[in-house]
């Protein structure tokens, strides 16, 4: 009889890893993510994810995008109707979140958080519509929500950092929507990974000029060589935490 046991265990045990390893990553984001090159010398990080980890990755980052755009596109929606259960969704957005509603809304500002806390709610008309905007925070929990009900694991990841050392002293500091995708990964289960953090870090070692190297156009964007460095801090910001994605690391 134990044998028995011992032999359904092991046969349990392959099946679980079988499982896992047919697994899919999905990456939700925008141009610091995307997995094409930018036409202009700039990559995004999740280009050279695939070469840190065993999985397959389905890249549906789009330049441009936020939180609300992503969600208002229906890009959301279109990536749940692939996933299945045993899946990875990583969602990274912040660089296009920011502004003001007003007086022209561009479509991709969030709603500013009020008395109600990330529930809070904003009317504005984007292209001659009148549309509810959520919080950041609310369209994070939303997108995760979603991707949970299909048995999906949700990853929120902070957005990449600009320049740290454009004046030419190192300088970082997390900006407020690094605490709404930690507050939006507790409300919903999901595990959050704070890759600004952990890319900030290997900027500081690899110093200025290098680091400036990797910045061809503006603050924001990455070159490949930088994309490379940014997909590498993901990494090591994955496994400070106990996402199973991080079983699939193949070197760091």
């Amino acid at each position: 009889m134990r044998c028995q046991l011992v032999h359904q265990l092991f046969l349990t045990l392959v099946a679980t890893k079988v499982a896992s390893a047919a697994a899919t990553v999905y990456l939700a984001g925008d141009s610091t993510m995307t997995a094409n090159g930018n036409n202009d010398g700039t990559a995004g990080w999740g280009k050279f994810l695939p070469d840190y980890e065993s999985l397959t990755v389905v890249n549906n980052a789009i330049a441009g995008r936020s939180a609300r755009s992503f969600t208002r596109e229906g890009r959301f929606t279109a990536m749940a109707a692939n996933i299945k259960a045993g899946d990875y969704v990583v969602i990274e957005f912040g660089h296009n979140d920011g502004g003001s509603l007003t007086p022209t809304d561009n479509g991709r500002t969030d709603c500013p958080v009020g008395a109600a806390g990330y529930a809070t709610t904003c009317t504005s008309v984007f292209g001659g519509v009148t549309e509810t905007v959520l919080t950041y925070e609310a369209y994070l929990v939303n997108a995760a929500k979603l991707f949970q009900a299909k048995g999906a694991n949700v990853i929120i990841s902070t957005a990449t950092p600009d320049n740290p050392w454009e004046t030419g002293t190192f300088t970082y500091a997390a900006n407020r929507f690094v605490t709404y995708c930690q507050d939006a990964a507790t409300a919903t289960g999901a595990t959050f990974v704070d890759h600004g953090l952990f890319t900030a870090a290997l900027y500081q070692k690899q110093g200025a000029t290098l680091v400036d190297s990797y910045y061809p156009i503006d603050h924001t964007h990455t070159s490949p060589a930088g994309a490379t460095v940014v997909a590498r801090a993901f990494i090591l910001a994955l496994e400070a935490t106990s996402s199973t994605l991080k079983n699939f690391i193949t070197h760091d």
